[in-house]
Parts: C-alpha cells; structure tokens; sequence
C-alpha cells in the first residue's frame, strides 16, 4: 500500500461555475469543519470530466461525485488510490457497480438527503396538473384568464388513485404527504411486500392494475436493466384519458418515443416529467412543444433542503470511511466490504485517523 499520510476527498469539479464559485449555496460543506483532526483534506477536483478518469481516481480516497460517470477503467490501475464513491443523490446509474465491487470500491448514496424533496415534487406535479396550473398561468398572461378559466377546470384529488411505481423511501414519503388530501393509494413494487405496504394504507397490485386504475402515476423506481423503457407503448395504453404520468425518477424509464404520440393525440390528459431519456433534453424534443405537459430541468427537487442533506449526508459516509468505519446507511455495494485492498485499505484509514486525533489532542 503506497505511503499516504492524509485522507484525501475529491468534489467533483461540476459543484462549481466556470469562475469557481459554488454553483449552490449550501451543499453541506460545514460537515467537513473539524475533519482535519483525524487526517482529512478536501478539495474541489481542478478537472471538468464527464468520466473520471484513472489519474482522478489516483489522487483521492473517496469522491463526492455530483454526474460523473465511475467505470471499470476508472479503478483499473495499480496506483488507484480511490476507496470510496459517494454520489450526491440516489441515482447510480452512471457508475459501473459491479466494476466498483470488483476493484473493493464502496459506492454509498443520500437516501435521507431526497426523500422528502424528492416525494414534494412529486406532490408539487400532482397538485400543479390537478389544478391545470399552467394553462391558467398561460391564459392569464396572454389576457384571456377571466374569459376563457372554465376551459381549464382542475381535478379534485380526495378520492383519486395515486399509483407508485416504485415504493421505496421516496414512495413511502409520498404516501405521508398525500394522506391529508385522501387519495386512494396504489403501488407496483417487486421488493415490497403486501402486508408491510397494507400498515401504511397502500395496496400492492400487479403492473397492468396501477396503470389502469391511477389517476396519477408516478414514476419512483431506479434506472436499471429490468426498468428501462418499462413505460411504454402497452403500459401507456391501459392509462385512463383523464390520467396523469409523473416521472421524477429517470428519464429512460418512461420510452419518450412512445409518450410523445399519447400525450400528442391526448390519450392520456398529460404529464409531469423532471426527467429525460437525454439529458440536457435538447431543444427540439418534440415533447417540450406540447400545452398538455409541464417540464423540468431534472432539478425539481432541488431545494436548500436537498442540497445540504445530500452533501452532508455524502461528505459524512466519506468521513466515515476516513475513520476506518462503514457509512451509517446508503452503501450500495456492501459486497465491497470484503474485499482484500478495501479491508486492509480501511484498517489503514482507521489507525491513521487514531493518531491525528491523538496529535490533535496534545497541541489542543
């Protein structure tokens, strides 16, 4: 093992704006104060990459990494110094996990930092496509608000169905925000279990049943194999003509090229995407010339809330990582705590934090 004497943590440099100013106002970086005294320096990564690349991954223990891809070319060289992953959100699916695991690289994520802002955008499509928000908006500025309001006339919700497909964290906290307005909630989970979902009002149904039965669906589940382009042709076809699609999760879940003629010919009455199958969504998707659709720029959920919990919750898994320790919670591939470099790696970090901790309370 090469002769480190600090713990170095690396930001990924698309925290920042081309002058180098933070790019948000609070991503939590106080979590680092009193880092120095178990070994810790950080810095902002100098290099912009949309890969990081094996020098990047030669220079630091862990990185905070914001959309950066981590692949197995990453972590393929003798000098790699990276030990751990931390990704600012719950979305992994730019990052080679099975190459990470391999190489005994510990991916953690910040379930606790999106859970609630996550769930209030969804919330926040719900109530803004319930209430034809913007078609009001719309109308309104153009002059015709107060002669032309009853075209646009809101849904109700007490009483609709809301289906989650996808009930995780981010589903669970939905359902807590939901519950004051009544709605009858739905979910399509194959992890989840009927009678855990039945404590906290939810029935769990088949795939086929939340697309025909929800007036609102929603989208939660991660981007993978098995996931993509699950929404589709057939599914979009079971929905009803005055249901909505919510998709806050990723864009390749939902086949835009599907969508597109549905949303078109009104098959469904819209829809509420902060995602896209191509990410910045270029100017020209023909969904964005549609009135039936409200778009975001995948940042919906980007609240002060979001951004101090991610960063805290990124920067402490790393800092626990630098004391030797495991992270609390949002490890993702915990099959990496048993790998040979990873452990031996982490018996290192945990005596050297031991000894700058005693050296800092002799000169205290």
């Amino acid at each position: 093992m090469a002769e480190m004497t600090r713990f170095r943590i690396g930001i990924t440099h698309d925290f920042l704006r081309p002058d180098g100013t933070l790019s948000f106002p609070d991503i939590g970086l106080d979590t680092l104060a009193d880092s120095e005294r178990i070994g810790v320096e950080w810095e902002f990564i100098p290099e912009s990459v949309d890969e990081i690349t094996p020098d990047i991954a030669a220079r630091y223990d862990g990185i905070v990494a914001l959309r950066p891809r981590f692949t197995a070319a990453t972590v393929g060289r003798v000098d790699r110094r990276l030990a751990a992953i931390a990704r600012f959100g719950v979305g992994y699916d730019r990052i080679d996990v099975p190459a990470m695991t391999a190489a005994g690289v510990l991916l953690a994520i910040t379930p606790d930092g999106v859970r609630r802002p996550v769930a209030q955008a969804v919330l926040t499509f719900i109530l803004a496509l319930a209430g034809r928000l913007f078609d009001k908006d719309r109308v309104t500025r153009a002059g015709d608000g107060f002669t032309r309001a009853g075209e646009f006339m809101g849904m109700g919700i007490t009483g609709r169905t809301l289906a989650l497909l996808g009930v995780g964290n981010i589903g669970r906290d939905i359902v807590k925000l939901v519950a004051p307005f009544e709605m009858r909630v739905i979910a399509h989970d194959p992890y989840a279990r009927a009678d855990d979902l039945a404590s906290i009002g939810v029935k769990l149904v088949d795939i086929d049943t939340l697309f025909r039965e929800g007036d609102f669906v929603s989208v939660n589940c991660p981007l993978t194999d098995e996931t993509r382009h699950i929404v589709g042709e057939r599914l979009l076809g079971l929905m009803k003509p005055s249901a909505y699609l919510i998709n806050t999760a990723r864009g390749p879940i939902v086949d835009e090229t599907a969508l597109y003629p549905v949303l078109r010919d009104r098959r469904i009455a819209g829809a509420g995407l902060d995602v896209f199958e191509m990410e910045p969504v270029a100017a020209d998707n023909p969904i964005l010339q549609l009135d039936n659709v409200i778009v975001t720029p995948h940042a919906l959920c980007w609240t002060d809330e979001c951004f101090r919990g991610n960063g805290a919750g990124a920067l402490g898994a790393l800092l626990a990582i630098a004391r030797g320790e495991a992270p609390a919670n949002g490890v993702v591939n915990r099959a990496a705590l048993d790998h040979p470099w990873l452990k031996a790696h982490l018996g290192a970090f945990a005596e050297r934090a031991r000894a700058n901790e005693e050296a800092a309370r002799a000169t205290a």
